[in-house]
């Protein structure tokens, strides 16, 4: 969901023959996706959820959504149909150095600051929502030309999302030309390799960068993350607009406990935590810190 989160996707044309999902079995299916993920379905939503999810009823050879929600919620389904109903509600939006002032503030004054802290060692990152890997990618490659400048500087990259479609992607780390349109080309002679044959359009990140990266799949929903590590450095940018405000407060709160003391948060430009209950400072904008 990232860097990332999940957006409305276009609608495909309703075929005739296609179940239609009635307001009882839409109510049961938004409020599993909220207690489940945490993501709003409001009623404007319906026919978008409708649209994506006849993918699913056809794969099990299904004609009601009434059936597909008596499986889903049973123990076979749970344990079977989960992942795949929610790679299919999420759709992520992401690209290579989105709102790119944010990394122009962590090598200028974040990565510094860190340094003269820790006097070398490994940063400890996390790409929170890191959709097809774009966003930790892009961080791998600005902290190795950081490192490069700074000898006994090293990092480490989580990168985390609750779809496992999109977590595959993001582990292959291959992308087309276009998508990787924002890189500058310093950074692409160094950092990508293209294909064999050009006229397939397609690079892919070094095997280094890629070593640099771990991805997991993890629901914000889980209380602790499953992680013991604090972190320094927190970048969840797009991804809490999806979530209502109790949500949110509960989410940031949970972030805060895996900051160290001085650790950041990145959030997205069209994000706020004005109004809400979390102990952070703005220190840039959509820029928060850990003071206590």
């Amino acid at each position: 969901m990232h860097a990332s989160g999940a957006v409305a996707m276009e609608e495909p044309s309703r075929n005739d023959h296609a179940a239609v999902l009635s307001a009882r079995d839409f109510g049961r299916l938004s409020r599993f996706i909220y207690d489940t993920c945490g993501i709003k379905m409001p009623e404007v939503k319906k026919t978008m959820l409708e649209a994506r999810l006849q993918k699913r009823l056809r794969s099990l050879g299904m004609r009601k959504f009434s059936d597909y929600c008596d499986f889903l919620f049973s123990s076979e389904g749970l344990e079977r149909e989960l992942v795949q109903m929610l790679d299919m509600v999420t759709t992520n939006k992401t690209d290579f150095f989105r709102e790119p002032d944010h990394f122009t503030y962590l090598t200028q004054t974040v990565l510094p600051d860190w340094l003269k802290r820790h006097e070398g060692g490994t940063v400890s990152i996390w790409s929170a929502g890191c959709s097809s890997g774009e966003e930790p990618y892009t961080l791998a490659m600005v902290l190795s030309e950081f490192a490069l400048k700074n000898p006994g500087f090293d990092f480490r990259i989580l990168a985390t999302d609750i779809s496992t479609r999109v977590l595959e992607k993001a582990k292959n780390g291959i992308y087309t030309e276009s998508q990787v349109e924002p890189v500058t080309m310093d950074l692409k002679r160094k950092y990508l390799l293209r294909s064999k044959d050009r006229s397939s359009g397609m690079v892919r990140i070094v095997p280094e960068l890629r070593e640099k990266v771990r991805f997991r799949r993890l629901n914000f929903m889980d209380e602790d993350f499953g992680m013991r590590e604090q972190l320094d450095i927190i970048f969840c940018r797009n991804v809490i607009i999806y979530f209502d405000r109790p949500t949110q407060e509960r989410l940031l709160q949970r972030f805060h406990r895996q900051m160290k003391l001085g650790a950041f948060i990145f959030m997205g430009h069209s994000e706020t935590l004005s109004g809400l209950n979390v102990p952070l400072v703005s220190v840039y904008p959509t820029v928060y810190r850990k003071l206590r």
